[in-house]
């Protein structure tokens, strides 16, 4: 493969951007499973942003947002059984408060009220200039309540795509043991899974019912589904104050996993063709219109809710694939700094209705969630404006 556009800090240089050929070390990476790739990509992120502070002299100052007192956000399997536990115990206690907009929807509880915001807006946050961004300040929100209404220790975890691909049930985010955010769902006969706008079709997994195991067994969600890529999920298409109670459903789907989450996916858009610009960044993230690419990949792997584009937030693995997004944006931005704070495309999900395009300037919309800011407010996870965290 031949990379365009490879910050040539990857071969010992400045942070700068030129069209070279992919050095040899990058070549045997490609050959390399995910997880490798993705560590070395992690080293130059973290060497990149130790250049930046030094450059910038901002490493120590009172006041300011740095490496030094960042939060750090970790792979969930590297959590002891006390952090996952304490993690779990504070998305149990998210769900038990109150809605903070019962008026708004049909949420019973705060953990809907997340679900509601987002399925109020999916044309408006996918395939647009702020989907990288609003979902930046959504997971943030989300780490920000559990920390300071529900006393979580800890930060943020992500779902390594990287790592058992191929059998998603021996992930400890999936294995169904109570430090994992659930298992599979009940055995329910469907068809597959119809994903990339109707012309991808993925094989069911051994699942689609109601999560049959882990700490959140017993609970209700009660919003959505609205387009389910499961077959046989009957949709409600109606609005976000439709009252549906039911359990949480899966179908662990190792056909969307595996040809997706590879190292020659994750080169291509981060150093490769693909990373060029934000504009090319992004869309590959999220896949031409009849793709799966890794936005999508992560969304069906789980199937059952987690695989509606308006009501995914019902799996609470929703959050710790969105962090492993943000995680890869946040390389790619250390990766590519001429383009880091750049935005590109329309407001509307791929222009469709026609419509203006964004800017760094435009707000991003929680709802009741939190306030709003903009999106330069949230280009930089070390900004301080509000956000002050980093990836390991």
């Amino acid at each position: 493969m031949r990379f365009a556009l490879v910050p040539t800090l990857l071969l010992g240089a400045a942070v700068t951007t030129v069209t070279v050929t992919a050095a040899p070390q990058f070549e045997r990476l490609e050959a390399s499973d995910g997880d490798t790739v993705l560590a070395a990509l992690q080293k130059q992120a973290e060497d990149a942003l130790k250049q930046q502070e030094a450059a910038e002299g901002v490493t120590a100052k009172r006041g300011v947002c740095h490496l030094g007192n960042a939060a750090v956000r970790r792979d969930w399997e590297h959590l002891s059984t006390p952090e996952k536990k304490d993690y779990i115990r504070a998305v149990n206690c998210l769900w038990d408060l109150p809605s903070v907009d019962p008026a708004f929807s049909a949420a019973q509880n705060h953990f809907d009220d997340y679900v509601a915001v987002h399925m109020n807006q999916t044309n408006t946050i996918h395939g647009t200039a702020n989907f990288l961004t609003w979902h930046r300040y959504l997971v943030w929100l989300w780490e920000q309540k559990l920390r300071n209404q529900c006393g979580y220790k800890g930060y943020l975890p992500y779902w390594n795509w990287f790592k058992y691909q191929s059998n998603l049930n021996l992930s400890p985010v999936f294995d169904g043991s109570d430090t994992s955010l659930g298992g599979d769902g009940q055995y329910f006969a469907h068809n597959g899974s119809v994903v990339g706008a109707g012309r991808i079709w993925l094989p069911s997994g051994a699942g689609g019912g109601c999560v049959k195991s882990g700490p959140f067994v017993n609970r209700t969600i009660h919003i959505g589904p609205v387009q389910p890529a499961m077959q046989g999920y009957t949709p409600v298409f109606t609005d976000v104050k439709s009252y549906n109670p039911r359990c949480q459903r899966r179908d662990l789907t190792m056909a969307a996993s595996t040809s997706t989450f590879t190292a020659s996916n994750l080169l291509n858009v981060t150093i490769g063709p693909a990373s060029a610009t934000v504009g090319h960044f992004q869309d590959e993230l999220q896949g031409p219109l009849g793709t799966l690419r890794l936005h999508g990949a992560g969304h069906y792997a789980m199937g059952g809710d987690g695989s509606d584009v308006f009501t995914s937030l019902n799996d609470p693995a929703f959050y710790l694939h969105h962090a492993m997004i943000d995680r890869v944006y946040w390389i790619w931005q250390l990766l590519h700094p001429a383009e880091a704070n750049k935005v590109n495309g329309t407001i509307t999900f791929r222009n469709n209705p026609p419509s203006r395009l964004g800017t760094v300037n435009d707000w991003l919309d929680m709802g009741a969630l939190g306030p709003q800011v903009q999106i330069k407010d949230v280009l930089n996870t070390l900004g301080g404006t509000p956000l002050c965290y980093i990836y390991l």
